[in-house]
């Protein structure tokens, strides 16, 4: 028998709040390192004429096999996950422009409702990989957390949406990767270069750009939508927003391959619709939209984010993390001509510099990253 080894499906979290999860799936079904027995030409079965068949091609019989001799593989088509990533921060870009649309309904009930698209999406997975609806014992406290500070990250990037430019909170959420590689090396003991800390300088100074803080710039503060304290709430709201997606991706690399990625997605969405819930009948905003045109954009907002997760995740399947994040700084520049066209808005020269800032400091994390898992590759290679 001749052994051919399958190769591994690669996959980092997006850098937005809305990260997707990423199945670490292959196609030919065969769990990642794992050999799949392929007939040496020639062999003939014992006592029987037998067909032949390869694993690793899904039964294809040994002439058709991918790792016969001469056999060509079939090409991908080039550039397919670039552009499904262009498509997916475009997507998202288009949803957060629908929420910036909608007049009388609170963040808080929009990530209720984006919960619930959720769950009506995740749900048949569930049934039909039979992972039950808790997990392991051991993981379940991780879930738990990684439910909870999801959701509020979603919720909290929502009501930055709503109270600051559509550009400003985009630019901050995409200082997410920087925190990542900051808060991995605090628990869980990964390296931290002083690329890395320069390349946080770079998000912070980023953000200081879009605050800008009256202690720092004065009080004459231009270029924001309605009240300078409005502002601030979302510029917070933002910040807090990427360290609780930061956190969530630390406690995914925690839980590793252990728990499959449906059930990941099911506690944050059950756990984010719970929250919701009991939040909107604290403050009393728990009301259906009182135009139509509202309840659209609200069915808009759930598909769009819908959308774009799943465009993420198939782009993360067939093209290497490096390239699909940096690809994924397009969501800046859509957010930037869809402030400009649809909502009148032109940012500031401030603003502009803070997301050249934070762009490039989450592109410099991306391609690093990028570089060490080539070399480590290479390496496992030799």
């Amino acid at each position: 028998m001749v052994l051919c080894q399958g190769g591994e499906a690669t996959a980092v979290p997006a850098a937005a709040a809305e990260e997707p999860e990423v199945p670490l799936s292959r196609e030919d079904g065969a769990g990642p390192g794992q050999p799949c027995p392929c007939p040496a030409p020639g062999m003939e079965a014992a006592g029987a004429e037998e067909r032949r068949v390869c694993g690793c091609c899904s039964g294809l019989s040994w002439p058709r096999c991918c790792k016969a001799p001469g056999t060509k593989k079939k090409a991908a088509c080039p550039g397919l996950g670039l552009f499904y990533t262009l498509l997916s921060a475009f997507l998202f870009s288009v949803a957060s422009l629908f929420l910036k649309k909608i007049e009388d309904v609170h963040s808080v009930e929009v990530s209720a409702f984006r919960c619930i698209f959720q769950m009506a999406f995740v749900l048949p997975g569930l049934i039909y990989y039979k992972t039950g609806f808790l997990g392991p014992k051991g993981k379940r406290i991780f879930l738990f957390f990684r439910g909870f500070l999801g959701s509020s990250a979603m919720v909290l990037l929502y009501y930055a949406f709503q109270v600051m430019p559509l550009a400003d909170a985009t630019v901050i959420t995409f200082s997410s990767p920087v925190f990542t590689s900051l808060l991995a090396w605090i628990f869980l003991k990964e390296k931290y270069s002083v690329w890395d800390l320069l390349f946080t300088l770079f998000a912070v100074t980023g953000v200081v750009l879009i605050a800008r803080p009256p202690f720092l710039f004065g009080s004459n503060v231009t270029g924001i939508e309605g009240s300078y304290t409005d502002h601030l709430k979302g510029t917070i709201a933002a910040i807090a927003s990427t360290v609780s997606a930061a956190l969530t991706l630390v406690i995914l690399r925690k839980v590793g391959k252990s728990v499959h990625y449906f059930l990941s997605i099911w506690y944050y969405a059950v756990i984010g619709l719970i929250g919701c819930v009991i939040a909107l009948f604290v403050m009393n905003e728990w009301r259906l939209p009182y135009c139509g045109k509202d309840r659209v954009l609200l069915i808009l907002i759930g598909l769009l984010g819908l959308g774009g997760q799943i465009f993420l995740t198939k782009a993360l399947q067939i093209e290497k993390a490096g390239p699909v994040a940096i690809m994924r700084t397009m969501d800046v520049v859509f957010a930037f001509i869809l402030q400009i066209l649809f909502l009148n808005h032109l940012p500031t020269w401030w603003t502009v510099g803070g997301a050249l800032c934070v762009v490039a400091s989450s592109s410099g994390t991306a391609i690093r990253k990028w570089r060490q898992s080539l070399k480590k590759a290479k390496q496992n290679e030799i």
